[in-house]
């Protein structure tokens, strides 16, 4: 079960935003991850818990940040449920889209496993709601996912393979890499790995 921490950076200024303590590991449905964030001065800032089924859908997921909340699960493309700090205010929503996405190194990790791209994939097109800090805005949003690279490491505990994916957004034409080792993010935008307890599980 891989257990770590994560820096997290403004992707424009690298002003940093504070760090997200995980576990995660394979289950009886297909993948879960857990997760806190905390501020740059230690400050409890949300959490994470996500649940992929085998085909790494979202079966569930429960976001809170800054007193808000959101769960969601893919029904009918995804739907989800926003609660405002004070809990008298919820709304609904729903899009035909294939997962979520935010903030968070978990849903680079899960558009990973839902998508299952080899090097001989072609460039992949997944529409996802994400949900954008602080408040747990939905938006919805169209990226291509490519894997350019994939390559082989020699550690101690056996080789560990590294994938490298070039993300485009489909309304900006912006362009960035992620890396990914198993279930664990090993580098992108405004994300870093600080400390790793126990190898990644495989994807």
């Amino acid at each position: 079960m891989p257990r770590g921490r994560y820096s997290l950076h403004d992707l424009h200024d690298h002003t940093p935003l504070g760090e997200e303590h995980f576990q995660c590991a394979p289950g009886p449905s297909g993948w879960r991850y857990l997760s806190r964030t905390t501020t740059p001065s230690g400050d409890h800032l949300g959490s994470v818990d996500l649940t992929l089924d085998e085909l790494g859908r979202p079966i569930r997921l429960e976001l809170h940040a800054a007193s808000w909340q959101v769960r969601g699960a893919a029904l009918e493309g995804v739907t989800w449920v926003r609660t405002d700090p004070t809990g008298t205010h919820a709304t609904e929503g729903n899009v035909r889209a294939h997962a979520f996405t935010g903030t968070s190194p978990a849903f680079l990790i899960a558009t990973a496993r839902l998508l299952r791209l080899t090097p001989d994939s072609p460039a992949t097109r997944v529409r996802l709601v994400a949900f954008t800090d602080p408040v747990l805005a939905p938006r919805t949003v169209d990226q291509s996912w490519a894997l350019v690279n994939s390559e082989a490491h020699a550690t101690d505990s056996g080789p560990l393979t590294v994938d490298e994916y070039q993300v485009s957004a489909l309304d900006t034409g912006e362009q960035h890499t992620v890396h990914i080792a198993g279930d664990v993010v090993l580098a992108a935008p405004g994300i870093e790995l600080e400390d790793l307890e126990s190898p990644p599980s495989p994807l």
